[in-house]
């Protein structure tokens, strides 16, 4: 089937139409500045990119926008949006509602917006996007996919926070965990590469500019990083990962801060771009520490040790661990970091091949021959997944 993923911003819309059928990419775009002028970015393999400048208003606009250039018959590929046979949305926050992908109706709908207080800043986009595809396309079955459902497996032990019981069963507060369709894909793609075991144990690792990690069981997440939002974990690019609470009230009493700007420090201002005074950007900081920037090194050094620590715990909490996954911008690329996180891990059994590490963006197993942990770099891919679920509830 031919289907359009949508992930709808505040103010962009990142789109891709492909077949859920092996994957098949037939064009893929991004409409910015919502709300502003307008901005498309239209790629289809094989061309030229289109870059256009489109009044977007609203989403509803963008929407149009990117159906507009898709018939288009120089810069488009198809005769009609009816050959559109459905549309997959990313939805960030699914809440305690939602466990799987599931059609969108007046339901789901409700029960997105209920969960804004959860993802203030994504929810609201994610339906807007939806909305303004029910619009424009009001007889093309629309699916949403969450970004939280795969997480949904975990058991109270690794969900539930130690504070009074009562913010759980009355406000919803546990851990959700998120990047659970880049987790979900590369998985399943880490059990194959296993050889499909009646029993697996796999660490994900999906590291870039936002990064977390999950610990998978039989294809099951029974563990990950982030928590109720996504600022928990280890650093990233601008977010700090977990910290002592003990920090927020020290800071907000010593500089007069408020919650709102306190929160903004963490999401925007620390992670190795807070340690390093340089850059969010992982090429950056290694060009800086090769020059000798001392906390340049630093953020790269911790930001390998947190994850090297959380690998540590999720094998302690699995049993033991069959495969460790390197995906996303960072695990994908630098085979510097990579090699960074494994080294201490010996005593588990992880070698790596230094050979075969220096790779960037291919599926392929890195381990050496004597490892008695296979380590795996698998490209992630979202919006593949995102077009299988939605072709498997509109078949």
């Amino acid at each position: 089937m031919k289907i359009l993923i949508i992930n709808a911003g505040s103010s962009s819309l990142k789109y891709q139409f492909m077949e859920s059928d092996g994957g098949e990419v037939f064009a893929r775009g991004l409409c910015e500045r919502i709300g502003i002028d307008g901005r498309l970015t239209h790629k289809v393999p094989g061309r030229e990119d289109v870059k256009q400048d489109i009044p977007m208003p609203t989403h509803g606009e963008a929407i149009q926008a990117v159906l507009d250039i898709m018939v288009d018959p120089e810069k488009g590929v198809i005769r009609s949006t009816d050959e559109i046979a459905a549309v997959g949305h990313r939805v960030l926050h699914g809440g305690m509602a939602f466990t799987e992908s599931c059609i969108i109706d007046e339901k789901c709908i409700e029960a997105i917006r209920k969960c804004i207080p959860l993802g203030p800043l994504h929810n609201p986009a994610n339906l807007m996007g939806i909305e303004a595809c029910q619009k424009i396309m009001p007889t093309t079955p629309q699916v949403a996919v969450f970004d939280t459902a795969f997480h949904m497996t975990m058991p109270p032990r690794a969900y539930i926070y130690a504070i009074p019981y009562e913010y759980y069963e009355k406000d919803d507060v546990r851990r959700y965990g998120f990047h659970g369709t880049s987790h979900r894909y590369v998985s399943a793609r880490a059990i194959d590469m296993l050889g499909n075991p009646e029993h697996s144990r796999v660490i994900c690792c999906h590291l870039g500019n936002g990064s977390s990690l999950s610990a998978v069981v039989d294809g099951k997440c029974v563990d990950t990083t982030m928590g109720l939002g996504p600022l928990a974990g280890f650093p990233m690019g601008t977010r700090s990962g977990d910290v002592d609470a003990t920090i927020l009230e020290y800071l907000m009493g010593r500089y007069g801060y408020d919650i709102k700007e306190m929160l903004n420090i963490l999401n925007k201002k620390s992670g190795v771009l807070g340690i390093s005074g340089v850059s969010s950007d992982f090429r950056d900081l290694d060009e800086a520490a090769a020059n000798g920037n001392e906390r340049a090194q630093l953020a790269l050094d911790k930001f390998a040790y947190e994850v090297r620590k959380f690998i540590g715990a999720y094998a302690s909490a699995m049993g033991g661990v069959d495969a460790i996954v390197f995906t996303a911008g960072v695990g994908e690329n630098s085979t510097d970091m990579r090699e960074h996180i494994c080294q201490g891990l010996e005593y588990m059994g992880v070698k790596m091949d230094a050979e075969k590490n220096r790779v960037r963006g291919r599926e392929v197993d890195v381990s050496a021959p004597d490892s008695r942990v296979r380590i795996f770099i698998i490209p992630t891919n979202e919006e593949l997944m995102i077009a299988m679920d939605t072709a498997a509830l509109c078949r």
